[in-house]
């Protein structure tokens, strides 16, 4: 997926070109496409709580909020 973003640029259609490429990743289903963006969403969200947890507050100004505050806000 990443290579099409880089491929088709900022354009218009480049979210168009990254989703058709996720989708024939998946065999064309798009309910298992959801899925596998669904886990790999909650894979780059556990990696960004650890990399936080590493960031010190004075390197960071406070701007980060730490991981346990980030998970106690509901669901959008």
């Amino acid at each position: 997926m990443n290579a099409t973003f880089e491929q088709a640029g900022p354009g218009p259609d480049h979210l168009d070109a990254a989703a058709d490429q996720a989708i024939a990743a998946c065999g064309g289903d798009a309910r298992e496409t959801v899925k596998v963006l669904l886990v790999a969403n909650e894979f780059l969200e556990g990696q960004l709580d650890e990399l936080r947890s590493k960031v010190s507050t004075g390197y960071a100004r406070g701007r980060l909020p730490k991981a346990r505050e980030r998970k106690d806000e509901p669901d959008v």
